[in-house]
């Protein structure tokens, strides 16, 4: 791999500063005012005239039927696994390159992760290596599929939205129906990503969002639960504002719920950040097609384009080196972490992808079926500075 080359690429591509940071966020007067709105209005917890508007306009822009606004996006994950019918001892079928979250939402609900491989393409689920790792363990009962080794139901499969790039979903909701498993999208890097003309977080019954201060639009922390389906809708609203019944000055409670609603503060910020969403949107995209330029003719990588048929918010623009020489998973390794040394020392801030959720301690005895694209993008795969304003000719 030419490093100067990256090197020199990556400076014409970027500003000049000391520090470039991977993805940081970006306020201005509307975020400060609609803070001070809600902070003078008194009411900053989860009762609040910029909860219902959040949720409204984040419907608007998604064309979601129903959003649940929460207190972060594992929040709505977890949520979004319950009302799918994820329960204890059962097994959620979800990509080993993923994020915690994906994983921690089912052990939540008191579920074991079920890892399966990714495709180069999309970095996200491959429905055919799913479907043909399912003929090899998934063995059929009165209750629906369960794994053959461990006789754990199958509940549900999560697909997550790697960076920002759209999933082959039409594929995996055919594998949805086919197996009889329930779909439930992370879609928590996707807001502003768009799969065959519809907004990602609309294929399956339920999925989730994300607002972290390092997503594409913050509330600080935050999260939502998109679905279409209107009683979903209306169960998530229970449960996660602890199950609370009104009773005139009273409060009563019919079940364990979840303080999990989003703020009245927070949401005051996300519907400034709504109001430039678009504008980050074809911001990334153009910073996204100015790396693809700029690293075209530098040997031994590759920029991490969207897939076929999607547009992509390009949350985490990213590289894909080649094989190191003699495609030893601990050269290529080492090259990794030789661009990543390099990049940082220069203020450049450069990241790999996740370490494989199989690898992490309280995971490792978990289900999984052969993960060779996955372990490759682990050892391949480098993070570049993202933010919406780098974007900005």
């Amino acid at each position: 791999m030419d490093l100067p080359a990256l090197i020199e690429a990556l400076r014409r591509v970027l500003p000049e500063r000391e520090r470039i940071a991977l993805h940081e966020p970006e306020f201005g007067l509307a975020e400060r005012q609609a803070l001070l709105d809600c902070l003078d209005s008194g009411y900053v917890s989860s009762i609040g005239k910029y909860v219902d508007r959040f949720e409204q306009e984040l419907a608007a822009y998604t064309g979601a039927s129903h959003v649940v606004a929460v207190v972060n996006g594992t929040a709505a994950l977890h949520i979004a696994l319950k009302l799918a019918g994820v329960e204890q001892g059962d097994e959620v079928l979800m990509p080993a390159l993923s994020f915690v979250a994906t994983a921690n939402a089912a052990t939540y609900c008191g579920a074991r992760p079920h890892f399966v491989d990714s495709e180069f393409t999309s970095l996200g689920l491959d429905a055919a290596a799913m479907d043909e790792h399912l003929r090899h363990v998934a063995v059929a009962s009165k209750e629906g599929w369960r794994n053959r080794e461990t006789g754990a139901p199958l509940a549900a499969i999560v697909p997550m939205h790697t960076f920002g790039h759209p999933v082959d979903l039409d594929a995996l909701v055919a594998l949805s129906e086919r197996w009889h498993i329930p779909l439930v999208e992370d879609a928590a890097e996707s807001l502003g990503s768009v799969y065959k003309g519809r907004h990602t977080g609309r294929a399956g019954r339920i999925s989730a969002l994300s607002f972290n201060g390092n997503k594409i639009i913050t509330t600080g922390g935050g999260g939502a639960i998109l679905t279409e389906d209107a009683k979903l809708a209306e169960r998530a609203r229970h449960i996660t504002t602890t199950a609370r019944v009104g009773r005139g000055w009273t409060f009563q409670h019919d079940e364990a719920g979840y303080n999990y609603r989003m703020p009245n503060l927070n949401a005051a910020l996300g519907c400034a950040q709504l109001t430039r969403l678009p504008a980050f949107v074809e911001e990334k995209r153009a910073l996204a097609a100015r790396y693809r330029e700029a690293l075209h003719d530098v040997a031994g990588l590759k920029f991490v384009a969207e897939p076929a048929d999607t547009c992509s918010n390009y949350w985490l623009c990213a590289v894909l080196l080649d094989e190191a020489r003699g495609s030893t998973a601990s050269a290529s390794c080492e090259l990794r972490d030789a661009v990543l040394q390099a990049t940082n020392e220069l203020g450049i801030m450069t990241r790999p992808a996740w370490d494989l959720l199989h690898t992490l301690p309280m995971y490792a005895d978990c289900p999984r079926a052969a993960l060779p694209v996955a372990e490759a993008l682990a050892r391949r795969l480098i993070n570049l500075p993202s933010s919406p304003q780098l974007g900005r000719v």
